[in-house]
Parts: structure tokens; C-alpha cells; sequence
């Protein structure tokens, strides 16, 4: 006995097969707490497979069948991100905080809480909002340990997201404020104004010190790609264009040989000679694309569960153009497919249009040239044959405002936003144009506007108030609402308008200018012609610097003007047609996108 164990004297010296029982004691509860530890961390673990997150019902008949749709389930890489990745934290103490909140869901489990489709989505919105406020104040640890911007490559991203991407790390901006939704149906539409404020407001702790120079670095390599893509694009739609302007050419002297041979009045009301034989041979050229926008209104652009860009917009000052300037046609061709912002989609019509302008001056008058290449007819499925202007195949419109002296803007935000400030969420073909008891109602202000065809452009401070959110189902915009006739007379005063230029193909030229509504005028010494010549539609307009009837505006060296142009093209009228993003004009400017030469 004594050789298998030892209890004489102090407990602590006795023995076990010659080893101390205190040591003996000590390594057994070691390996237990080795077995309890693996035992309980292969738990844990086990609870963040994706088969344990889709084994209840609720799970899997819902949140992991819309799961199964996005790129984190299925891609060309083949990474697949599993429920935990995004909603357990790998460290292990912040794991098992999670792991003793997940707690809570074990009761709402028992109590039935979202256990039938109607219960989960009318919690949702509750769920959703949870997951994001927990993200937010841990500035998107999860999604960190896939993704980190100093790790992105702005190569292999579009326009829009480079640049969001640069803006969260000045700013402090953390994922979740941007991707919500991106595994999941989306309900940040649901959100209201102020909440959704206050969950995507910047944190300025989080911001970076300095932009990563990988980043810097890949930028600069994409923006120099796209700069050779465009040179070679232009250089081949030029080479193109070169034979046709020799046919213009020959036309253009053709038509002076019979012109020279009959008398004077014998012209169109919708031409002027001076357009027709112009050397444009030396001018530089601008070029845009104009694209379809569907009904993206004003009170649209403004709002942030709408316009992922509002704050942005509102908030950060930036224009239009400053995110969506290189994306326009990837915008056109969604919205004009029908996928977003466009509830009666027209079969065949393009999304986009790329427009050449040249513009000049001398003396006396700025000339603007506008060519873009022909399309073919897509009848417009709502009109009755088609076309919703038989008269005139084309219209270019040219839309002119004038800044103050240190180039804001007259008309509120007109210079981040160009034309959009005159397009309403309750104008004809928009979601809350009026009906016709809406109109009655309303009898003087129609009568005022003169709105025969409906409501059509108007600026803000044309009215007493603008519905922009429309919030407890108010109606968006405030055509009825109009200032009485001294406040609107002032705007005109004040240069607090549009000037509004319209070539048609079919009907004379139009001058006009908008404030309380589109309106015509004479259209005095202005004048446009138009030809389609092959393929290419040629428009030239002629409109004198110095205007000073009302509702016109004189284009004076030094300043900055906002300059917008919209395309009707196969016959359309309203809202379906092309617009540009927001460009400044000015007289031998090198700070002008638009640049009239002299």
C-alpha cells in the first residue's frame, strides 16, 4: 500500500504512485478545463454554421432564400459569406457578448415571435434597424474583415463607387451607412428622413488621416485608362463623321446655288442663312451624353431614402455631376429599361445619347452647334400610333441661368443641379400630377399658369411651399401653391428664372424662360435650323449676347452661367426625353465646361 500511495504527515506531501496529489489534482482539472474548453468553444462554433442559422423555419424561409440570390452566396470567385461572417465578430470576447445577446432570439423563438411570414415582415423593419445601429457602433466590424477600402482597387470599381469610397474616408463613413440591404430585401426606403440622418450622419473620428497611396495609385491608372478610351472613341466617331461633312458640305453649297437663284422671301420661318453656311471647321468641341430620366423629380433628387446621393447633395455641396458625371449611361439604360424610376417603359428607346457642341461668339451673338447621331423609331406603346409630337421629330432644348457674381446660384441650386430644379414630382406623367377635380379645384392658378397641357416646369421660389419628402402620404411638389403676381414679377427682375431655348423640326423656334410655369414668348432675334443629314442630326442656334426683354438673359464676359440641354427625340414630348447633367457656360473661359469662343 505504502508503495502505491503516501499519506503520512502534511496532506500537501502526500502521495499517489510516488506523484504528489496536489500536482495530480492540478493537471486533472488542466485537462478538464481543456475538455470543457474545446467542448464548449466546438459549441460555439457550431452555432455559426450556416446549417444551425437555417434550421428554424424562420430563417430559412425567408431572410436565407433572399441570402441566396446576392453575390455573397453565389459568385465568380467562389467565397461564399455565411450569416456569421456578417453577424458574429471573430474575436472571441466580442463572440461571446454576441453569443449572450443571441439569447434574446432563443425566447422570441419559444414565444412564436416571427414564426409565420406576415409576423417576420411586419418585424422587419425593427430587425433591420437593429442589425444596422449595432454595425454603426462598431463601424462595420464584420464587414471589415472581408472588406477594407485600403485594400480596394478604384480599377475595378465604377465611377460613383470610387468616389464614395474616397468621400468615407475623408469624411468618416462607415459601410453600413452606404450597403444596407445588399443580402437581404431592402427596407431603408421605410426609414424615416430623420432616422435615416441620424444612422448614416459621418463620423469624423473614423475618418482617415491621409488617403492610402495604393489607392491614390490605382485611381490614377483607371482615370488614364478612361482618358485613352475616350480619345480613341472620339477619334473613330470622328473619322466616321469625316466623310459625312464632305456630303454636308457639297448639300449645304447646293442649296446656296438654288437659294442665290430665287428672291429674298422665299425662306422658312424656321431657318436663317447665317446658320446655314458658318465655318465651324476651328471651333473646339464639347462632348456629353445626355440620358433618360425617367421620373427622378426634384423633390426625388432631395430626398434620402429615394437618392442614395442626397446628403451629399444637400449636405456636402457637391453637384450632379460630381458623382454621376462618368456614369450617365449605365443610368440611362436602367431607368429607361424600365428597372427603376420608369413605370411605362417605351420598347427599343435608347438610354442614352452622345451629343457634340461647339460654341462661339462674336460681337453680337453666340452661336451653339449640336450634333448626335439618329435613331431608330420606337413607338411609344400608351399613344395612339405612336407618336406623341407627329410634328416635329426632334426638339433640342437649351436652358440658361444665371449665377450671382461669386457664381452661386439665383435659382436655389440650380448650379449643382442644372434644369432638374424645374422638374416636379407633380408635373404630367410624374406619380403625383393632379387630376382633373384637382384642377377645377384649382381653377385660377390654371388659368394663371396657362396649363392646357398640364403642369410642366416651375422653380421653387416660385411658390410659398414644396412638399420635397412626402411625409404621412402628402403629396410631392406645390404646382397649385403659386406667389401672388408682384413675387413673381420680382423673380424676373432678379434674373431668378431659366431662359429657355427651343429648336422644333417641324414648327418654328421657340424663346421662353421658366419661373412660375414654361412659358412663350417671342422669340425676337433668335433663330435655329436643324438637318438630318445621313445619320446625323445637325442643329445650330443663334441667340443674341445682350437680351433685355424680361424673362431673357445677357451672357457678359467674367461670369459663369448654368447650362443644361434636353433632347425629344422619335417624336416624344413631356418628360421622355434625354437631359444633360448640369455644365457651366462662359465667354473665353478656361473655368467653363462649356467654353464660347470668340
Amino acid at each position: 500500500m505504502s508503495r502505491i500511495a503516501t499519506f503520512a504527515g502534511n496532506w500537501k506531501n502526500w502521495k499517489i504512485w510516488g506523484v504528489p496529489l496536489i500536482g495530480m489534482g492540478a493537471a486533472s482539472l488542466f485537462a478538464l478545463g481543456i475538455i470543457f474548453w474545446g467542448g464548449f468553444n466546438t459549441a460555439m462554433e457550431a452555432t455559426n454554421t450556416l446549417s444551425f442559422c437555417v434550421s428554424c423555419h424562420e430563417m430559412e424561409t425567408t431572410v436565407f432564400q433572399e441570402y441566396k440570390q446576392t453575390i455573397h452566396y453565389q459568385n465568380r470567385t467562389g467565397v461564399r459569406a455565411i450569416c456569421s461572417d456578417c453577424h458574429v465578430p471573430k474575436s472571441w470576447i466580442h463572440k461571446l457578448v454576441r453569443k449572450i445577446k443571441a439569447t434574446r432570439e432563443l425566447y422570441h423563438k419559444a414565444m412564436g415571435s416571427v414564426d409565420t411570414p406576415e409576423k417576420f415582415e411586419a418585424k422587419r423593419l425593427t430587425l433591420a434597424k437593429n442589425v444596422w445601429h449595432e454595425m454603426k457602433e462598431t463601424d462595420s466590424r464584420e464587414c471589415r474583415n472581408c472588406h477594407t477600402i485600403e485594400s480596394m482597387s478604384p480599377e475595378f470599381q465604377r465611377p460613383r463607387a470610387r468616389k464614395q469610397h474616397m468621400s468615407a474616408m475623408k469624411v468618416g463613413q462607415t459601410c453600413i451607412d452606404c450597403h444596407k440591404g445588399i443580402a437581404h430585401k431592402s427596407v431603408r426606403q421605410l426609414l424615416s428622413e430623420e432616422e435615416l440622418e441620424l444612422i448614416e450622419k459621418p463620423d469624423p473620428s473614423t475618418a482617415f488621416a491621409s488617403i492610402p497611396q495604393p489607392f491614390l495609385d490605382s485611381l490614377k491608372r483607371v482615370e488614364e485608362k478612361e482618358a485613352a478610351e475616350e480619345k480613341k472613341r472620339l477619334e473613330e466617331y470622328a473619322a466616321a463623321e469625316a466623310e459625312l461633312e464632305e456630303r454636308v458640305k457639297t448639300a449645304v453649297a447646293t442649296e446656296l446655288a438654288k437659294q442665290a437663284a430665287v428672291t429674298d422671301n422665299n425662306t422658312s420661318s424656321n431657318s436663317d442663312n447665317a446658320t446655314v453656311d458658318r465655318d465651324w471647321s476651328g471651333v473646339a468641341t464639347s462632348n456629353i451624353t445626355l440620358f433618360y430620366p425617367g421620373q427622378a423629380s426634384f423633390e426625388w433628387v432631395q430626398t434620402g431614402k429615394d437618392h442614395g446621393g442626397a446628403r451629399a447633395f444637400l449636405k456636402g455641396g457637391d453637384r450632379c455631376a460630381t458623382c454621376h458625371l462618368k456614369e450617365v449611361k449605365d443610368m440611362g439604360a436602367k431607368i429607361v429599361s424600365g428597372e427603376k424610376l420608369e413605370p411605362t417603359p417605351i420598347e427599343g428607346k435608347r438610354g442614352s445619347i452622345d451629343v457634340k457642341i461647339q460654341a462661339t461668339h462674336d460681337d453680337e451673338n453666340m452661336y451653339l452647334r449640336f450634333r448626335w447621331k439618329n435613331d431608330k423609331h420606337s413607338p411609344v406603346p400608351f399613344v395612339d400610333g405612336g407618336k406623341m409630337d407627329p410634328a416635329n421629330q426632334v426638339k433640342l432644348t437649351v436652358m440658361i441661368a444665371e449665377n450671382n457674381d461669386d457664381d452661386t446660384a439665383k435659382v436655389e441650386l440650380v448650379n449643382r443641379a442644372g434644369c432638374w430644379v424645374t422638374c416636379h414630382h407633380d408635373s404630367r406623367y410624374m406619380p403625383h400630377k393632379p387630376n382633373a377635380e384637382d384642377m377645377t379645384k384649382f381653377a385660377a392658378e390654371v388659368d394663371r399658369l396657362e396649363l392646357e397641357d398640364g403642369i410642366t416646369k416651375y422653380i421653387k421660389s416660385s411658390r410659398t411651399k414644396i412638399e420635397v419628402k412626402g411625409r404621412r402620404g402628402k403629396i410631392r411638389g406645390g404646382w397649385e401653391k403659386l406667389k401672388d403676381e408682384a413675387e413673381l414679377e420680382s423673380l424676373l427682375k432678379d434674373g431668378s428664372f431659366l431662359d429657355f431655348y427651343r429648336y422644333n423640326s417641324g414648327e418654328d423656334a421657340q424663346n421662353g424662360h421658366v419661373a412660375a410655369s414654361r412659358m412663350m414668348k417671342d422669340k425676337g432675334e433668335f433663330s435655329a435650323t436643324g438637318s438630318l443629314e445621313g445619320n446625323i442630326w445637325t442643329v445650330t442656334m443663334i441667340r443674341p449676347l445682350n437680351m433685355e426683354n424680361s424673362g431673357d438673359i445677357s451672357i457678359v464676359p467674367g461670369k459663369l452661367y448654368t447650362f443644361g440641354v434636353a433632347i425629344h427625340d422619335d417624336f416624344t414630348d413631356a418628360r421622355f426625353h434625354h437631359v444633360s447633367l448640369e455644365y457651366y457656360l462662359g465667354l473665353d473661359s478656361d473655368q467653363a465646361e462649356i467654353n464660347v469662343a470668340k
